[in-house]
């Protein structure tokens, strides 16, 4: 039997136009990302497992691909590498690591794929990219704020109007989950249970709930206060323990200095938004669209994650776009602009015979030079068959070379969508298509 040649689950392969239109994505972000002064880094796709283990939560420990050790340590079945679940803990080992070759004020953009054994699904997968941008050495509310302007400015430039950035502070979480008398032991399964709302609705969060051993009766107040919250009523903020309080305050500052840019009148405070990561400390946040379930990107502050590899707190920040849901979304849309090129060449140089083609290969390099991009056939075709071809791939003009332009130093250049053709000295060829392209947008 043939071996199978579909990708694993959950991963895909991408043909050019899924390449150029990621690039286009990835251009964008990298852009907006370096206009806020955040720098580029990378990391290895793999980590030390402990590394990664206990950073996630119980659910995210299970997702995460582990590497059996290798050689003679093969056949005990133990695991001592994984490959990356995020970018985040990567970052905070690469501050702890580097931290004397790094600015006090670290920001840093970081886009590269992670991987995590889920259960696949429209728009998730198990290959997967983040885009991920983050501010560590300050605990100023300006740090939200401008990564809410940032994410903001991304989601503007690549033709975004109807989304949503939702605020919430994971202390001002466990206020209100304190207020309703759950208690401090199954915050954590509440909060993989409020995780999900979006998804399954309150009916969904109730039932999940009470199978994570949580009293009816707090659940529904807890539902009861999200649902005032999110009419706009703050009554349910004001009966909060100090740090609820104190988690309030930051919002409201962080909301003050977001007013200010970009993001003005796109944030939204939410306090049922929970972010299923364990290692959040602060502020939370979410970019959400009408029509998707799930988010497009999120983040919060994590504070403690560096001190687990350096001893030593050190403030920090992030937010993650995820590519893919994005380019889901905007295929769907129909978002991507028409002149994104989806064509291998503006121009390709046709074979007559083998003795032509030096100077096929010559004619090449002097289109190239003028900033064109060149596909030369590479067979003695039919001159029909060879503009057949180009034609099929979209690319929009045919040079021909026949003896009569080899003689005089000419060559003749095909306009396949005018079907129209006009004979220019070798050296004018490359200009003159520019033009035309210049006129057709």
């Amino acid at each position: 039997m043939a071996a199978g040649t579909a990708p694993p689950s959950g991963t895909r392969d991408f043909l050019p136009e899924d390449v150029r239109r990621r690039e286009y994505v990835i251009g964008i972000i990298k852009r907006v990302y370096e206009g806020y002064g955040y720098e580029p880094l990378e990391t290895p796709a793999f980590e030390n497992l402990e590394t990664l283990l206990g950073k996630y939560g119980d659910e995210g420990n299970k997702l995460i691909f582990k590497i059996l050790r290798r050689g003679e340590h093969e056949a005990t079945g133990q695991a001592d590498l994984a490959l990356r679940y995020d970018l985040t803990v990567p970052l905070a080992r690469v501050v702890a690591h580097h931290q004397a070759k790094l600015p006090r004020l670290f920001k840093r953009y970081q886009i590269q794929p992670v991987w995590r054994a889920d259960r696949p699904a429209k728009g998730r997968f198990r290959e997967f990219y983040q885009c991920d941008v983050d501010a560590l050495g300050s605990p100023s509310p300006l740090v939200e704020a401008e990564l809410c302007a940032a994410i903001s400015d991304a989601m503007v430039k690549l033709g975004f109007s109807d989304f949503t950035i939702r605020l919430n502070h994971r202390q001002l979480l466990t206020a209100v989950l304190n207020s309703v008398g759950i208690a401090e032991e199954l915050h954590g399964s509440a909060l993989v249970a409020v995780d999900k709302l979006d998804k399954i609705g309150p009916e969904g969060v109730g039932v999940e709930m009470a199978s994570r051993g949580i009293a009816a009766g707090a659940a529904a107040s807890l539902l009861a206060r999200f649902k005032q919250t999110a009419e706009g009523d703050t009554t349910p903020f004001q009966a909060l323990d100090p740090h609820g309080t104190a988690a309030y305050a930051n919002l409201a500052s962080i909301l003050a200095l977001a007013d200010g840019t970009s993001a003005r009148g796109r944030i939204r405070l939410d306090a049922s938004l929970a972010r299923g990561l364990s290692y959040y400390t602060g502020a939370i946040m979410e970019v959400n669209v009408p029509d998707l379930a799930g988010s497009l990107g999120g983040g919060g502050r994590y504070d403690n994650l560096v001190g687990m590899f350096s001893g030593q707190q050190i403030p920090a920040c992030g937010f993650s776009l995820g590519l893919e849901r994005i380019l889901v979304v905007m295929t769907d849309r129909g978002m991507f602009p028409p002149s994104l090129a989806t064509t291998p060449a503006d121009v390709m140089v046709a074979t007559f015979d083998q003795s032509g083609a030096p100077h096929a290969v010559r004619l090449a390099g002097g289109l190239r030079a003028a900033g064109l991009r060149v596909l030369v056939y590479p067979d003695p075709d039919k001159i029909g068959k060879q503009i057949k071809y180009a034609d099929g791939r979209g690319i929009p003009f045919v040079a021909i070379l026949g003896d009569d332009e080899l003689k005089a130093g000419t060559v003749t250049v095909k306009d396949l969508k005018a079907q129209a053709q006009q004979t220019y000295s070798q050296a004018d060829a490359g200009a003159a298509i520019l033009e035309a392209l210049k006129r057709r947008g």
